[in-house]
């Protein structure tokens, strides 16, 4: 009995054993799962200490740096040559609107000025439908927005229906298929952002290079009306671009979905129920501000608060020559084919330059300096502006459209990966809502300020003159904000506060030497930083 006993808790001992192991292998793989998931999601734009709730990735996801994303990087381009680029070349038709609606150039002007204002502040709609439906579909969604409201301007009887048909509606469909389109790029792409920033820019170029052919082929062919029709078939093509746009894992169960932080705790939803109806509300909008709009950014971050001050202003006379330049070549009785050429050029000169600016910039020496890189630019295209004011000569207007596409593809290559490079991956899409908001206000005025310029003084070259001032004096601030905070934040480096700056997005990125100031990072850039102790924000 004494045997059959020990031989019982013998056989009980080593079961007891083996279900410790069991569980310590189970904990063990727990732990190894667990390890991969903070790796990657810091390697994607998080920390491993961070809060779940403040992931915007479900789960592990590797940014591909190629493979399928080479055909999301080109749909974003054709995205952005049928929604950025349009803008500008309803200039084409802008005499004709004048005459079929006997408006003046301040009336005529708010048609462009209300479509790109809608394509930039329709930024937090946007995040709310990328939230519940996603980056594919809410640029689906655009493409059909875009293109019915484009169809239905060529039936339009008055200068106000077109406000809302060409105005709201499409400069509303652009955004939805615009915004998207670069945030899902972001994440498809991390080592090769700068590269991929630049390349999806010359879709702009591409849109300035064709849409001018296209629009004054239409123009003389079937008038401002049959052209506005086909155009709203021309930008259906947004739909066929956001089917490609394939998210890059299916939402799971046990993560957030991509670009989405979910419903709050149910700890917090109880709570929210005792406080009452007016406490809910309160907290929801507060909740959907924070998500869809960087408030906290703007008053924590001062890069962050900077750039957007600086862009801003910027956009006040950034787009306004884009506007007024075949108006302007017109009026002094040059050939409207020549005119359109003149854009057209200045997309040539933008396709041509980008590619190799993107390659340039993605260099480790740029790393740190591509806010000084893109000031510079932004100054030599606000310079630009004055050399129309020579002359309307064909000449001019060809050396001019040189210079600043020149200038203008250094701007349009670094504006997102700069933003980038100053907030985390998972506050972009809010950032940039909140900086789409803000530029929105003077992309909205600015045509048509420039327009009561033009009727008070009877003369285009002080529309150029004005831009010339806005734009360069923008540049200006952006550069001596920017290295008096370097200057800052050496000087604390120096003295052992680096830790306490009160940026967040700071206090998660690889020093650089010379220039207090994060870029994207490369594979030897992690290493080093893994070394160092410090993380790195790869966001978009």
């Amino acid at each position: 009995m004494t045997h059959r006993n020990g031989v019982r808790g013998t056989h009980e001992c080593c079961l007891h054993r083996e279900a410790d192991g069991v569980i310590e292998r189970a904990n063990g793989m727990e732990q190894e799962k667990l390890q991969e998931t903070n790796d990657c999601e810091s390697e994607e734009g998080g920390t491993g200490s961070e809060p779940t709730d403040s992931i915007a990735v479900p789960g592990p996801v590797t940014a591909p740096d190629g493979g399928w994303g080479w055909v999301v990087l080109f749909a974003t381009i054709l995205v952005l040559a049928l929604t950025l680029a349009f803008p500008s070349c309803v200039g084409i038709f802008y005499t004709d609107l004048q005459n079929d609606f006997h408006a003046s150039n301040s009336e005529t002007s708010w048609v462009p000025s209300i479509m790109t204002s809608v394509l930039h502040a329709g930024g937090p709609f946007c995040s709310v439908l990328v939230e519940r439906l996603g980056c594919r579909a809410t640029v689906m969604l655009g493409g059909v927005l875009s293109g019915v409201g484009m169809a239905a301007s060529s039936f339009t009887q008055s200068i106000i229906e077109l406000y809302i048909t060409a105005g709201v509606i499409t400069g509303l469909g652009f955004c939805f298929s615009f915004q998207p389109a670069v945030t899902i790029l972001g994440h498809y792409f991390v080592r090769r952002r700068a590269f991929a920033n630049a390349m999806s820019s010359t879709g702009t170029a591409l849109g300035l290079c064709i849409l001018p052919f296209l629009g004054n082929y239409l123009h003389t062919e079937f008038g401002w009306r049959g052209s506005f029709l086909i155009l709203g078939a021309v930008l259906l093509n947004c739909c066929v671009c956001g089917a490609v746009m394939r998210p890059l894992e299916p939402p799971r169960h046990r993560g957030q979905p991509l670009m989405n932080h979910g419903p709050p705790p149910p700890e917090e939803e109880n709570s929210q129920k005792t406080q009452g109806t007016m406490r809910m509300i309160w907290t929801y909008v507060a909740t959907s501000l924070t998500k869809h709009m960087a408030f906290d950014q703007f008053c924590n971050n001062s890069r962050y608060c900077v750039y957007a001050i600086g862009i801003t202003w910027m956009m006040l006379g950034f787009v306004v020559p884009l506007v007024y330049l075949v108006p302007y070549a017109t009026a002094y009785q040059m050939e409207q084919g020549r005119a359109a050429l003149l854009l057209s050029i200045l997309g040539i000169v933008n396709i041509v330059v980008r590619p190799p600016i993107g390659l340039v910039f993605n260099m480790p020496w740029f790393k740190g300096r591509h806010i000084y890189v893109f000031a510079s630019a932004l100054l030599v295209n606000g310079l630009s502006n004055s050399i129309c004011c020579i002359g309307p000569s064909f000449s001019v207007l060809l050396a001019y459209v040189v210079i600043y596409g020149l200038s203008m593809s250094v701007v349009g290559s670094l504006m997102f990966t700069v933003l980038m490079d100053i907030v985390e991956m998972r506050r972009f899409p809010s950032a940039l809502g909140l900086l789409a908001v803000m530029e929105s206000i003077t992309l909205l005025i600015g045509p048509p300020l420039a327009g009561v310029l033009v009727d008070r003084t009877g003369q285009y070259f002080h529309v150029f003159f004005a831009c010339s001032a806005v734009v360069a004096s923008s540049a200006v601030f952006l550069m001596v904000s920017f290295f008096w905070l370097d200057k800052r934040d050496r000087k604390a480096s120096v003295q052992g506060q680096t830790s306490t700056l009160p940026d967040p997005a700071r206090s998660t990125v690889d020093e650089v030497p010379d220039c207090q100031y994060s870029s994207v990072p490369t594979e030897g850039d992690k290493h080093k930083a893994s070394e160092n102790g410090a993380e790195y924000i790869t966001s978009v």
